[in-house]
């Protein structure tokens, strides 16, 4: 099971990234878009995630991956069960949902910085 510190550890570094805590829930946003909800169980967490590849998301792995709720059903969002993930698996997911929160020029730059 990965934890918020892991969640933390993957997020903060990220480029224009910064914690908040909202209605009981720690958010890691860019300016004033939220990127990762970690729930005040800490036990799930909702991130940004494309609207049209999320159904397959969570059909291929029902164990880990849920549709948001309801009202969040029309943005690019998905949840994952913290305790059925990898800390290898939440290593691509942070920087994956941080980059569809900012520029696409940024995210270029970030990820080719990386290689």
């Amino acid at each position: 099971m990965v934890t918020l510190e892991d969640v933390r550890r993957l997020a903060l570094p990220l480029p224009g990234t910064y914690e908040a805590l909202i209605r009981d829930r720690i958010k890691f946003k860019v300016g004033r878009i939220v990127y990762l909800s970690v729930a005040p169980d800490e036990l799930s967490m909702g991130f940004a995630f494309p609207k049209e590849e999320r159904a397959a998301l969570v059909a291929a792995e029902p164990a880990k991956f849920e549709l948001p709720i309801p009202s969040d059903l029309r943005y690019n969002w998905a949840r994952v069960r913290l305790t059925e993930i990898e800390l290898d698996e939440l290593s691509e997911l942070v920087p994956d949902a941080w980059s569809l929160a900012v520029p696409k020029r940024v995210s270029a730059a970030y990820f080719e910085s990386l290689r």
